[in-house]
This record gives C-alpha cells, structure tokens and sequence, in this order.
C-alpha cells in the first residue's frame, strides 16, 4: 500500500513517460501473422530439398526451386494460432512447469532470506555491495533465467543502495543488469537457450564453455560501469536520483536470517542444477526430463519450506501465471511459421536471405543474424517466443551461409539479451523502472553507452564463436 501511494503522486509523470510506447506483444504478433498471410499472395513460393543428417534435418543448398502460390485465406489466419499453439505445446509447457517450480521456490522465502542476509551483511562494506550483489542475480538469470521476479528484489536492493549513499539508479542497475547479462550468457537458462537449441536440433546446453566465458566478461563489464556512476553520485550527492524511495525510508525492512531450513532449500536449488546438467551431458535428457526434475525439485524444496500441498499448488500457478504471457507468446509466433510453412515462403525467405549474406564473408553472416535479432527483440521482448519465432528460419539458414547452428544461437541469445535492457516494449523493465521510480528517458540515456559497449562485446564473441566454428555443429 505504501508503494502504491508513492507512486500516486508521481503518476502522471510516468503517464507521460510511457506514452506511446506500452505496445502488446501480442496485439504486434497478430499483424504480423496477417502480414504473413497478404505476403503469401505476393512474395513467390519455393521450396529446398531437406535430407536427415546425422539424426538432424538440414537443407540441401543448392536444392531451391520456385513454385506455384499457395495463398493463405481469411479463417486460416485464426486457425494458424491455435496450430501454432499445438505445434509448440511441449515448449509452452515446459515453461510452464518450470516457472511454477520457481514460483514454489520464492515461496519458501529462500530466495529472499539470501539477499536480506546479504544486504545486511554488506551494510557497511558498499564497495563490495555492486560485484557482490551483481554476481548474485547474474548467476540466478544464467542458471534459472530470472527474469520478471527481479521486480520484487528492487524495492530491497533500491533503498539499500541509497543508504550506502548511492542512488536509486545504482540499485536498479544492480539488479537489471545483473539479472540480464545472465540471462543473456544463459549457462543453463531454458527460457532462451534452452528453447532455441531445441529448435535448431542442437543438444540441450552445449556449448557452455564459450558462455561461461561471455558471462565473465559481460559481468566484469557492467560492475565497472556501475561502480564508475556509483563512484560519481557518491562523491556529489546532488547528482542523485532518488525514484520513488526517499532516503529515510531507504533501509530494507524485514527479516535477515537465513534460516536452517533456508540453507537446505538453497543447497538443494544448487544440487538441482548440478543433476540437470549431469542429466543432459550424459543421459541425453531433454526438455521432457528437466521439466520433471524442476518439477520434482518444486515439490521437494516445497515440503523442506513447510508448505502445505494447497501452498505449493498454488504457488505452482503462481510461478506459471509469470511466465504465462511468454509461454502464450510462443505458441502465437509459432502461428508465424505456420503461415510462412502453409504459403511454402519459409524456404523463400531462406533463399532471399542467403543470397544477400552470400555476398559477405561468413564472419559477417554471424553480425547480420545478431542485429536482426537485436532489432527483432523491440517487437517480441520474449526471449523463449523470440527463439521460436526465429531459430526455424536461423538454424538453416547458418546452414546455408556457412555459420555453425551453436553460433546463430549466440547471435540470437545476445541481440534478444542486450535489448532488453532499453526496448520499451519490455514489460519487465517497465515495471522494473516504475517499481524504483526511474523515468524511462533518463533510464535509456544513463544505459545506452553500456548497450553501445556490450554491442562491442556481442561483435568480438561472435568473431571468436566463428573463428572456432562454435559447435558441436
């Protein structure tokens, strides 16, 4: 209640500032797939050849022919979402397991137990309060995709970063950017990776190796961004924005003990990770698996955290309500491809495409995938819908153009990652910034020489992912 009646007096500035650009994700898929369907009477038809190899499917290069149109009609454009939504179906409910066993989890308080104790603890030690708490959330969006729960962490680690003296900004980035640049390395993240490897027929989590890498570098990167600006509002404290946490509210209520049973649940959240990644490199598991093994850890650290079987069902839903808006998403841009599959311009884009990037070395093939992705973000801010949207098209296409399917993930993990840390169509920074009390304009201008840095970053990683044909293939 009291943080709805803070941000009461600052609404209609924040009216002003997301004015125009609350666009819905959905409402944006849906003309597209009516894009989709005018561009099958005009766009020409044409078709590879696919062989299966190595139990994989690729595209014949040389194979391409055109054919006959075969237009979309009126009513197949609404019959190709509820067969976008089948076609999908176990992706979507992946999802959906899995966020209800993360909605288990912060349930049990674990999760907020950890960073109260960490905040108190580095109460008087606010040099170590950035890396610390930066690694923190970068280690939870890499391994578990941590995404849309950030926002509860804000209105902690906001006001404790304004009484160490830092601003409201410092604290937001802290979480943002630790959360996204985790997401975005995505060891073992099935949001994004997870979901675009299983569509571009790649094992579940290779590659690791490269993107344990680029989160160190990219983690490195935003610390001393941060510390650079927290540094400059430490020295000039008119030069702080205090949001909507006035400074002698700025200590984190609640709690700080982390409890027994808190310590188990969290060395079982670990142990978690360790089983899947041993299930996938050396027991094949696929998405079926982890979705069970989330699901088996859920009610595990559900029973450890004295939650009744109601609780966890409902925390179950919970959890899944979160990520409902993406796992819906990926269904309806599944509906995309039905479209361009039914009206045969699938392979008509390929063609289209590779015989642009055909022109350019191989290594510039892997940037051109990149910014597409990047740009592509700004209409679908849904990692895993984005991957289902575009990997069919990438895979193959990397295929064709002599990019490694390991290095068209990268190239979509990092342009779906970096812009979601200043594309307003991203409900999770809005809510983010609303929650701390940031105008979007001075969020977009104090984080865009960071996008600028990590652009510069995404371009060398992907020169290197080219350079040692990132694979397994």
């Amino acid at each position: 209640m009291l943080q709805n009646k803070k941000q009461t007096a600052r609404e209609p500035e924040q009216k002003q500032e997301n004015k125009g650009i609350n666009i819905n994700a959905f409402v944006l898929i849906f003309s597209v797939i009516v894009l989709a369907a005018i561009l099958t009477y005009i766009v020409p038809a044409g078709e590879y050849e696919r062989v299966d190899q190595d139990g994989r499917t690729v595209v014949v290069p040389d194979s391409f022919q055109f054919t006959d149109q075969s237009p979309v009609g009126f009513f197949d454009i609404f019959t190709s979402v509820h067969t976008g939504l089948v076609n999908s179906a176990g992706i979507i409910f992946f999802v959906l397991i899995v966020g209800g066993s993360f909605g288990i989890l912060s349930a049990t308080g674990a999760l907020d137990a950890l960073i109260r104790t960490l905040t108190k603890k580095l109460g008087d030690k606010e040099l170590l309060l950035i890396p610390a708490l930066t690694l923190l959330f970068a280690v939870m969006g890499s391994l578990m995709g941590l995404a849309e729960e950030t926002i509860i962490y804000i209105a902690i680690v906001v006001p404790l970063a304004m009484s160490l003296g830092f601003d409201a900004i410092v604290g937001y980035a802290v979480v943002a950017l630790g959360a996204n640049i985790g997401f975005m390395s995505a060891l073992t993240n099935p949001f994004n990776v997870g979901v675009a490897q299983s569509v571009a027929e790649l094992p579940m989590f290779s590659g690791m190796g490269l993107r344990l890498v680029l989160l160190a570098t990219f983690y490195v990167a935003a610390v001393l961004y941060i510390y650079r600006y927290a540094r400059k509002v430490k020295k000039n404290p008119e030069l702080r924005y205090m949001g909507t946490f006035s400074e002698n509210k700025a200590k984190p209520a609640g709690p700080a003990k982390l409890e027994t049973r808190h310590k188990v649940i969290l060395t079982i959240f670990l142990l978690n990770f360790v089983v899947l990644i041993y299930g996938v490199l050396q027991l094949g598991w696929y998405i079926t698996e982890i979705a069970a093994l989330f699901l088996l850890f859920g009610i595990i650290v559900g029973a450890i955290g004295k939650l009744k079987p109601n609780e966890m069902a409902d925390s179950l839903m919970d959890g899944a309500k979160k990520v409902m808006t993406g796992a819906l998403i990926i269904g309806f841009a599944q509906a995309i491809l039905v479209v361009f599959q039914e009206g045969l311009l699938m392979d008509s884009v390929l063609y289209f495409a590779s015989s642009v990037l055909n022109q350019l070395p191989p290594v510039f093939n892997a940037a051109g995938m990149f910014f597409v992705q990047l740009f592509l973000n700004f209409l679908i801010p849904s990692g895993s819908g984005q991957a289902a949207l575009t990997m069919p098209i990438m895979a193959p296409l990397a295929d064709l153009v002599g990019v490694t399917r390991q290095t068209a993930v990268l190239a979509f993990q990092l342009g779906d990652g970096i812009s979601n840390t200043i594309f307003p169509t991203s409900g999770v920074l809005i809510a983010g910034l609303a929650m701390a009390g940031i105008p979007y304009t001075k969020w977009a201008k104090w984080v865009f020489p960071f996008i600028l840095i990590e652009v510069g970053l995404a371009l060398v990683f992907l020169f290197i992912a080219h350079t040692i044909q990132y694979g397994p293939f």
